[in-house]
C-alpha cells in the first residue's frame, strides 16, 4: 500500500501515529507521538534507519500528543531539523505557554526547538517525491495535510480518521470550528486520495465510508454542542488515564479540577456543581468500559 522506504508507525490513542520516509541520502518522521512514549518512538525510528541519522521532523499541528517526542528526538539526533505550522513558530520559539495547549488540556510536552515554518501552498520534496501542504483547520486551526499526488497518499492527521471524530477544540476557545472541520472535508474529498495515513488508527482507502461517518458525527454536534462538550470532556479525562494508566479516584479528580478546559466546559455547557457533574463524567466512562473502579483506584481499560 506504500511506496518502498515508507514505514508506518502505528501507536495506540495517547500517542499519534508517525510517518519514517527514508532513502540513502534523507530521512524524514511526520510527528513524533506523546512524551511517554518519546523512548519507544527513538528506538524504532534508530531501527527503521539503522545508522543513518533522522534529518527532518515535520510536525502536522501541536498538540501533545502529535509532538511529545520531538525534544528526545532533537537530543540524539544532534542536527535533526524540525518544521512546524508557521503559524505557530513564533509561539514555540518563546515557548509562549498560554497560547500553547498543553497546560490548557493539563497534557505535558517537553520543550522544543523548530527550525522552520511550514506554509499552505508550499511544496516539499522528501526522498524524491513531492508533497503538496494543505490547511485543514477545525480540530486545530494551525493543522496542515500532506498530499502526495502520484501515489495519491494523504497524510490527514487529526482532520479525518477512518471510524473516529476527533474533538473541534477551537468551539470552546472562541474560534472557528465546526465550520472549518466542513470545509477541511470537502478539501480532502477534492483531493480523492487512494490512501489515507491518520493521525491515529489504521491505513485507510476507504474515503468515501470515512467522509460519510465523519460529516454525520459533525452534523450531530452542530445540532446539540452540548453533545460535542461533553464528548470533549470523556476524550479528556480518558486520554489522561491512558497516560496514568491507574490511579486514586482523588488523584485523577484533582487533575480535573486543575485542567482549565474541562471548568471551562463545564462553565459553558453544563449546570450544578463541577465535582458533580466531574463524577457524572468519570461513571459515564466506568459504564462504557473505558475506566474500570477497584475501591478507590481507578484503572485505564
Amino acid at each position: 500500500m506504500l511506496p518502498s522506504g515508507f514505514i508506518f508507525i502505528q501507536r495506540d490513542w495517547l500517542s499519534s501515529n508517525s510517518l519514517l520516509i527514508s532513502d540513502e541520502n534523507s530521512s524524514f518522521l511526520f510527528d513524533s507521538g506523546y512524551v511517554t512514549h518519546a523512548l519507544q518512538l527513538l528506538q524504532l525510528v534508530k531501527h527503521g534507519l539503522r545508522d543513518q541519522p533522522l534529518d527532518v521532523l515535520i510536525n502536522t499541528h501541536l498538540h501533545s500528543d502529535h509532538c511529545g517526542g520531538n525534544a528526545l528526538l532533537q537530543s540524539n539526533f544532534p542536527h535533526l531539523e524540525c518544521w512546524i505550522p508557521d503559524t505557530q513558530l513564533q509561539t514555540v520559539d518563546v515557548w509562549d505557554e498560554p497560547s500553547l495547549t498543553f497546560a490548557l488540556t493539563g497534557q505535558s510536552c517537553h520543550r522544543f526547538s523548530p527550525t522552520s515554518g511550514i506554509q499552505p501552498g508550499q511544496s516539499l520534496s522528501i526522498c524524491g517525491l513531492e508533497w503538496f501542504v494543505f490547511s485543514s483547520p477545525g480540530h486545530d486551526n494551525d493543522s496542515l495535510i500532506y498530499f502526495q499526488p502520484q501515489h495519491r497518499i494523504l497524510i490527514s492527521a487529526d482532520a479525518l480518521w477512518e471510524n473516529g471524530f476527533s474533538v473541534v477544540f477551537p468551539e470552546f476557545l472562541g474560534g472557528t470550528g465546526f465550520d472549518n472541520v466542513a470545509a477541511t472535508y470537502d478539501l480532502i474529498e477534492s483531493l480523492n486520495p487512494a490512501v489515507v495515513i491518520p493521525g491515529h488508527g489504521p491505513i485507510f482507502s476507504d474515503l468515501n465510508k470515512a467522509l460519510e461517518l465523519s460529516r454525520r458525527r459533525l452534523d450531530q454536534f452542530i445540532a446539540q454542542p452540548q453533545l460535542h462538550a461533553l464528548y470533549a470532556s470523556k476524550v479528556m479525562i480518558k486520554f489522561k488515564m491512558m497516560e496514568f494508566k491507574q490511579c486514586k479516584y482523588a488523584q485523577l479528580t484533582n487533575w480535573a479540577s486543575s485542567s482549565d478546559l474541562l471548568q471551562l466546559l463545564h462553565k459553558d455547557y453544563f449546570e450544578g456543581s463541577f465535582d458533580t457533574w466531574l463524577d457524572s463524567v468519570i461513571n459515564e466512562l466506568i459504564q462504557r468500559n473505558a475506566l474500570k473502579l477497584s475501591s478507590d483506584i481507578i484503572l485505564d481499560c
